[in-house]
């Protein structure tokens, strides 16, 4: 278990998917999408409604494995056919539900399924280490910057931007490397938006590296290294963020514009020819 990763010098993404497809049936969900993360960035996701954004981030999750394609991390090839997989090689993600039980509170949250206990003995059964888990979650709540009250402080009580701090806290406990991330920022007022952007920024400067699917530019603007826009279940374009203006994203998830350097294959629609 470990709170924080060091950053890696390397030029070597942390995770690559090259021509990812995805069918349910008759329906095509993916049909090529290839983009990368390195360690240490941020990568926004973008697309419009039905791009295959969330069939996208639950191949790499393992919650709908791909059909065809490849998935590398670290340069590595990896068979991801369940989230417990995902979860082995250090790639867990932060839903929009945030998947919190509000009547437990944050310590209990955060070791959800995954609590600390002892072993056996003579004299009795299996018992919880709450000391090491309390120790354990101020340390990564500290690390990430995250102010909350008490541990035992029920997560119905929180704020939006607090709920969504626990989930992202509860995401990098367990020897993560790679974080995703499913608009963290819906629906919270300016403050606790500011507060999440920067817990996005201070998760990649310590080494993480971090999926970012939202909607609002002002946002991948603020904190993206890295920018891929799907389309109609394809990767149409993929940029560094310094590189690009908030109207060139636009024009590519609504294939309105073509972009210089876009995915070789792409119309200017945005749609694979």
């Amino acid at each position: 278990m470990s709170a924080v990763i060091n950053p890696v010098a390397t030029g070597m993404p942390l995770l690559t998917v090259r021509g990812l497809q995805k069918r349910y049936g008759a329906v095509v969900a993916l049909r090529d999408v290839s983009f990368s993360v390195a360690r240490g960035e941020v990568t926004a996701l973008l697309g419009d409604n039905g791009a295959g954004k969330s069939t996208t981030i639950k191949a790499i999750a393992g919650v709908a494995p791909i059909d065809e394609g490849e998935i590398l991390l670290e340069g590595k090839p990896v068979s991801i056919r369940h989230p417990s997989e995902a979860n082995a090689l250090g790639i867990q993600t932060v839903y929009q539900d945030l998947a919190l039980c509000d009547n437990l509170g944050i310590c209990a949250n955060l070791y959800l399924g995954r609590e600390l206990v002892s072993k056996p003995t003579p004299f009795g059964p299996h018992v919880l280490r709450d000391v090491d888990m309390e120790a354990e979650a101020r340390k990564v709540l500290k690390t990430l910057r995250i102010n909350l009250p008490s541990l035992d402080t029920p997560v119905a009580s929180l704020s939006g931007g607090q709920r969504q701090a626990v989930a992202i806290a509860r995401a990098v406990l367990w020897d993560s490397k790679l974080v995703i991330m499913d608009e963290p920022t819906a629906a919270l007022g300016v403050a606790q938006t500011a507060e999440v952007l920067r817990l996005v920024r201070d998760l990649a400067g310590q080494g993480y590296g971090v999926i970012l699917i939202t909607h609002n530019m002002q946002n991948v603007f603020q904190v993206a290294d890295n920018i891929a826009v799907l389309r109609l279940g394809a990767t149409v374009m993929e940029r560094r963020r310094a590189d690009l203006t908030p109207e060139q994203v636009v024009g590519a998830i609504t294939g309105t514009l073509a972009i210089p350097g876009a995915i070789p294959g792409t119309t200017a629609a945005g749609a694979v020819a």
